[in-house]
């Protein structure tokens, strides 16, 4: 059995309430959570050389970690879209198209994380929905079908990020139907993580399968993660055998 933390996070660009762009104190946030698998949303200029453009890269070496992008579309002529870090060693990665019809570009980045001392596999899918009701109706049905549908249950995986939904729509029903709930505000009563100083909506989510044990859940509300970006942190831990 091992266990390991993870955590999703919309870092708005790197951009603060102070408006400026600051990937090394989104780092400094994920150094306070120490998580092992962290998952990225809004991230800009992944593909670019320089490393004062290339947010993840940034953030990667700053906290030592190795990293995967998803590209759903080009802003400012660089990559932009999902990441995920990781300090275990990661397997394989993929990018899934989520756009619906003329909505933004959207998308779902599936890595495969493989601990050394560990046979188990972990799948994460790390994803940013749409804002717009028909285009997460027809999000949630194609997630579904990325993560593996009938199938979700056949080894450990994680599904997280920003779902963009403030109220209990198909895709909170169909995903807490199929797999299980990480949801801070059963153990803490409160799950809101936007807009970050004074968070009125819980856009952000968990999900889990029976492979998996959750320890422990939060959102993380450090007076820096209030600064840094217009969302807040969620932070799971858990437990799976080897």
């Amino acid at each position: 059995m091992f266990s390991f933390r993870v955590t999703t996070y919309n870092i708005h660009k790197c951009q603060g309430l102070d408006r400026r762009v600051r990937p090394k104190r989104i780092a400094e946030v994920l150094k306070e959570i120490d998580a092992d698998v962290v998952a990225l949303q809004e991230v800009v200029g992944m593909d670019e050389a320089a490393r004062e453009h290339n947010q993840v890269h940034s953030i990667a070496e700053e906290l030592g970690y190795d990293f995967r992008i998803g590209e759903n579309r080009r802003l400012r002529g660089g990559a932009y879209g999902n990441a995920v870090l990781s300090r275990l060693p990661i397997l394989s990665d993929r990018n899934h198209d989520l756009t619906c019809r003329r909505y933004e570009p959207r998308g779902c980045l599936e890595v495969t994380i493989k601990p050394d001392h560990s046979e188990t596999k972990l799948q994460l899918f790390n994803v940013h929905l749409g804002t717009g009701f028909f285009e997460r109706r027809y999000q949630a049905h194609r997630l579904f079908e990325v993560i593996g549908g009938s199938d979700v249950l056949t080894s450990a995986r994680v599904v997280l990020g920003d779902f963009n939904e403030w109220t209990r729509g198909l895709t909170t029903k169909l995903f807490s139907y199929h797999l299980n709930s990480a949801e801070p505000e059963q153990r803490l009563g409160r799950a809101r993580t936007y807009p970050g100083v004074f968070p009125l909506l819980h856009l952000d989510h968990i999900y889990y399968n029976s492979h998996l044990k959750l320890e422990s859940i939060s959102v993380h509300r450090s007076r820096l993660a209030l600064a840094a970006s217009d969302h807040l942190p969620i932070v799971a831990e858990f437990t799976v055998d080897s």
